[in-house]
């Protein structure tokens, strides 16, 4: 195995979170929804919170692609 190779396979073993990161995404969504859902009048408290879940979730998700990208091209 030369070294273009285990670059590449390091680097799709480090974009594997991006599927943890689809998941949490749309479970933190879907709860946002359905908490809507049931109560509209904590529409406010809840949406703040729903954006700073997906703002930390969504950093996992640059994380993994930066260490993708280390791993190619350093």
């Amino acid at each position: 195995m030369d070294l273009a190779s285990a670059k590449m396979v390091g680097a799709g073993l480090a974009v594997i979170a991006l599927a943890g990161v689809g998941v949490g995404i749309g479970n933190i969504f879907a709860a946002l929804v359905s908490s809507v859902a049931r109560n509209p009048a904590a529409r406010d408290r809840v949406f703040g919170l729903a954006i700073l879940g997906f703002a930390l979730t969504e950093a996992v998700a640059l994380y993994a692609l930066v260490i993708a990208f280390i791993i190619l091209f350093v």
